[in-house]
Parts: C-alpha cells; structure tokens; sequence
C-alpha cells in the first residue's frame, strides 16, 4: 500500500483557493460572513502551521518534561475556554474545570498508554500528544456543555429545591436530578458520535491513518479505542465539573446561593 502523499506549497495554495471561493460565494450571496470567513481562515493557517513547527521540536527533542509541558499547557487551555462557557461569577470554578479535565485526561492517558499501546517509552510524544489532544477537546466540551446547563437549571429552580430542602432533603438530594441531567447532556454527542461511527461519518483518527496508508482494518482498531476512551474520559470529567459545581451553590449551612 501507498505511503502518505505529502502535501507541498503550491497544494496548500490551492487549498486555500476553496476558502478564496467560499468568500466570493458569501459575498455574492450577500450573507456577511466574508470577514468571519477571511479570519477563520488566517487563524487556521497561523494556528495549524505554528502548532506543526512546535510539535516537530518536540518530537525530535523526546524529552519527557517537554511533552508534559505541552500537555499542560493545552489542560489550562481547555479549562480556560470551558470555564468562560460555564460562569466566570462561580468561585473557584476555574481550579474546579482544571482539576476535573487534568484527572480525566490523566486517568485515561495511563490506561490507554500504559495498558494498551504499550508505546517503548511512557512519554512518547507520537502517542501521548495526540491522544492527550482528543481526549482534552472532548473533555472540555462536555464539561462546558454539563456545566452550562446544570448553572441555569439550578438558578431557574430555586423554588424547587428550597422546598427540597425545607422537606429534609440534603444539598446533595436536592439537585441530584438537576445533575443526572446535566451530565446526560455533557454526554450526548459522543455517544450520538459512537452510534454513527464508521455508517455515516468516518473521524478524523480513522481518515487520517487511512490517509496515511495503514491498514483500514488497523485505522478502524484506533478509532475504536478512541472512541471507548473519549466516552470515559468525558464522563469522569462531567461527574467531577458537576459535583464541584454543585457544592458551590450551598453555604456551611446548607443554604441555597443565588448565582447567575
């Protein structure tokens, strides 16, 4: 089987003729979108072509610190953009996301790498960037997806669980179906994502390596483990983001706080 074909200059010049018509098309459709299209753009060519050049170094350096350096810095990345989409008015919550998407991320990186792949060295930026990646932009969505919406629905039912707890009930029993829900929803898409997969769409893991000239019964293996990894890697981190969150709506005394 063919290797990869490697993409030169003048093919990502031609590529970015697609983005070239697709502002043309907008602009003739009159939709206002040039300006978001033309940033979109540049952001993806800056952002792609800088993170190529910094993930070469680290793969020719192959020093453990390096890689772990790398992945943390993409863990504060990802708590930062799901914290901002959860509630910046919550105290603490950043250190909670973080917390949450670090443990997840760790848990599940020892368990593929350690038990599964088996790579000659734990810290194998070949393995351990990539899948830390997948695994740190699905965690931070479901995390800001459970998050965001156990927020409103606690601040849109205070009525209800005060008369919860004026009844007996713990914090805890007073909105636990506020957070069964939240992390049911934290969860949807990577298991509507799991339904689907390989019938009507075929990821990014699994067109890439097919790309790349591996077996696709070999592609088809990974996106397999990739995708039984994200779902526990998403539900660790929904289960530690909501049960932070929910102890932060409660005083010492047990009281309900407002908080919007």
């Amino acid at each position: 089987m063919e290797g990869l074909i490697k993409l030169d200059l003048l093919d990502l010049v031609l590529a970015l003729g697609m983005m070239g018509l697709a502002i043309g098309l907008s602009a003739w459709q009159q939709l206002g979108m040039e300006w978001t299209l033309a940033i979109a753009t540049g952001r993806t060519l800056l952002q792609l072509l800088v993170v190529g050049y910094i993930l070469a170094f680290i793969f020719a350096l192959d020093n453990p610190w390096a890689v772990l350096a790398i992945l943390l810095i993409m863990v504060s990345i990802a708590a930062i953009v799901a914290r901002n989409r959860i509630s910046k008015k919550i105290p603490r919550v950043l250190p909670l996301v973080w917390g949450s998407i670090f443990i997840s991320t760790a848990l599940t990186l020892s368990y593929t790498t350690l038990l599964i792949i088996q790579p000659n060295s734990w810290y194998e930026p070949q393995y351990l960037i990539p899948i830390g990646g997948i695994i740190l932009g699905n965690s931070m969505n479901g995390a800001a997806i459970a998050g965001e919406r156990l927020v409103s629905t606690i601040n849109a039912s205070h009525l209800e669980i005060e008369t919860h707890l004026s009844l007996g009930a713990t914090p805890q029993q007073a909105v636990n179906k506020y957070r069964t829900e939240a992390i049911k929803a934290g969860l949807i898409p990577t298991i509507n994502a799991m339904m689907v997969v390989g019938i009507v769409t075929l990821p990014g893991i699994i067109t890439g390596q097919l790309l790349s000239g591996i077996e696709p019964l070999d592609a088809a293996s990974y996106q397999i483990l990739v995708m039984f990894m994200l779902t526990f890697a998403n539900l660790i981190t929904t289960l530690l983001v909501t049960q932070g969150l929910c102890r932060q709506f409660f005083n010492s005394a047990t009281q309900l706080k407002q908080i919007s």
